[in-house]
């Protein structure tokens, strides 16, 4: 699941592989940009955006994408197959006469002028893996609305970007409270470690291929994907729950015993459950 962390390295690669090259093609598999070509065209740099991409070309053009929770960028040695899925879930092709990056089901992709780019990311709050990182802004974004449930806070990219569903999960874990606890009910001393704990989630994560949030070798994460199976902690069931405003509701874990407060309807665990199944990876 892409989060900042993961479009971190997702820029990493796309910046490594076409930086201060000419572009031999470029095909845009969208209706709205069927005809462009780039080629030709210098890339100056690829930088991430929270969980957006900036792709830039000379004479001030931007590609920008968003993998959603599906879509991923793939590079490519001239001549090696792309293996990134069917050919019919390209949505992206820039080549250049050693690599080829290949964009698989980007749910976002828009070609603009490079002055405009804070018309698609100019609504962020501050980055956490950025140069305009901000822990005092961020909390205060946090905090703007104290009645909001805390996991929800933390996925409204206009409070702090980068963080999607899985390190929600972690980090209300690491904080030991409920999603669902109003913002505002944070205690004083949790809240103000929030922000820095988040940014050294990311940071720590941004080279691995794994994320991990234990520490130890053997279980990557506390309770994200784990329901039913016990807390790394204390041994009760993890729980899983669906966290929303009803438009985009998101399989949400915690731990009961760890994590005391407010907690969703009897029920909702079950159906998610049934949706989400249990992850083999960690028993």
């Amino acid at each position: 699941m892409p989060e900042g962390d993961t479009v971190w390295q997702a820029a990493r690669r796309l910046h490594e592989a076409l930086a201060g090259e000419v572009l031999t093609r470029s095909d845009f598999r969208v209706p709205k940009y069927a005809t462009v070509d780039l080629a030709g065209r210098a890339v100056l740099n690829t930088v991430p955006r929270g969980k957006h991409l900036l792709t830039r070309f000379e004479d001030g053009l931007t590609l920008h994408t968003h993998l959603r929770m599906e879509g991923t960028w793939k590079v490519y040695d001239a001549g090696e197959r792309w293996r990134g899925g069917p050919a019919h879930q390209i949505r992206a092709v820039l080549s250049t006469a050693d690599r080829a990056a290949v964009g698989y089901r980007l749910q976002v992709l828009e070609l603009l002028r490079t002055a405009d780019e804070e018309r698609v990311v100019g609504h962020l709050g501050p980055d956490l893996l950025g140069p305009d990182w901000d822990p005092e802004r961020a909390l205060a974004n946090l905090l703007a609305d104290p009645a909001r449930p805390l996991g929800e806070a933390l996925l409204d990219q206009r409070n702090l970007a980068g963080i999607g569903n899985i390190y929600k999960s972690e980090l209300c874990f690491l904080l030991g409270v409920t999603p669902w606890l109003p913002v505002g009910a944070l205690p004083a001393d949790r809240a103000r470690k929030l922000p820095g704990l988040a940014k050294r989630l990311l940071e720590a994560n941004r080279d691995r291929p794994v994320r991990q949030t234990t520490g130890v070798h053997r279980h990557d994460l506390f309770v994200y994907g784990r329901a039913p199976r016990p807390c790394l902690r204390c041994h009760t069931s993890v729980r899983v729950a669906d966290q929303g405003d009803g438009s985009q509701d998101r399989p949400t874990y915690w731990c009961p015993t760890c994590q005391p407060g407010p907690a969703p309807a009897p029920g909702s665990p079950q159906r998610w459950r049934e949706k989400y199944p249990r992850r083999p990876r960690t028993p």
